[in-house]
């Protein structure tokens, strides 16, 4: 079970703000529900948005952890969600699956204002 927090706009750690400014980019270029934006255990960042097609709906979480697997990435450090519904249940898992418990993870609107972080 995760706990989450409302933190209106937190003061972030200065990589963290990275991640934002990553996720927000993405979303706007693409156009997609969501972006996101993750750090691996090696300080890489991988940014993706939403996919949806008739064949493939992933999740932005879901391509980002993708990517990091497919570089040899071993784990994550932070995660940032940004656009509509929040932060799924799905994705949690998603990064608890991958990197384990303690993740941070900080969700927001399309503008790049967080408003939950959680831990996976």
């Amino acid at each position: 079970m995760t706990e989450t927090e409302p933190s209106g706009t937190p003061e972030l750690p200065t990589e963290d703000k990275k991640l934002v400014t990553l996720a927000r980019a993405t979303r706007a270029r693409t156009g997609a529900a969501q972006g996101a934006a993750v750090r691996d255990q090696d300080g890489r960042t991988y940014a993706a948005a939403t996919v949806s097609l008739p064949s493939l709906e992933v999740s932005a979480v879901g391509v980002c952890v993708a990517m990091a697997v497919a570089s040899g990435s071993t784990g994550l450090q932070a995660v940032v969600v940004l656009g509509d519904g929040g932060v799924a249940d799905a994705d949690l898992a998603i990064v608890r699956d991958f990197s384990g418990a303690g993740v941070t993870v900080h969700g927001g609107d399309a503008r790049g204002t967080i408003s939950t972080t959680t831990a996976s």
